[in-house]
């Protein structure tokens, strides 16, 4: 169904917030995106990542690692951010904007908002206790 896959498995390390950002771009850059369509991606990329870091691996340690897989079919890319960390209780509460679970990092609460925004879907699946994975598609015109 796809004609292209890239997938990438790196620490759960916010220095690698900037690699998933770098390699997203790359990998749709064939499909002659727009500046715009290019930052609008790694954007919702970095928000997803930036999530599956700060809440999702919120206390634990270990070898704790973020899956990004990246499907191009057509003019159509499909990115895909996986942890197997806390998990999100409330993923309509999660989704409000100006939602935060942090406001003692001073975080805004706008991840979700940003990535509906600038993608053309969005979805979230998450199990409390055993992570979350962020589904995003957008259609390069």
């Amino acid at each position: 169904m796809y004609k292209n896959v890239m997938k990438l498995n790196f620490s759960a390390i916010s220095e690698n917030e900037a690699l998933a950002r770098v390699v997203v771009a790359a990998f749709v850059g064939r499909l002659n995106p727009t500046l715009a369509e290019v930052m609008e991606i790694k954007t919702a990329v970095s928000e997803a990542v930036t999530n599956a870091i700060i809440h999702g691996y919120e206390g634990m340690t270990g070898d704790l690692t973020v899956d990004l897989t990246c499907r191009i079919n057509d003019k159509d890319v499909y990115v895909e951010i996986s942890d197997t960390g806390r998990g999100i209780t409330d993923i309509t509460k999660a989704r409000e904007p100006l939602y935060t679970s942090k406001p003692e990092m001073e975080r805004s609460g706008m991840g979700f908002t940003v990535m509906e925004e600038f993608m053309d879907e969005v979805e979230v699946v998450s199990q409390d206790g055993k992570g979350t994975t962020i589904r995003l598609k957008k259609q390069i015109k």
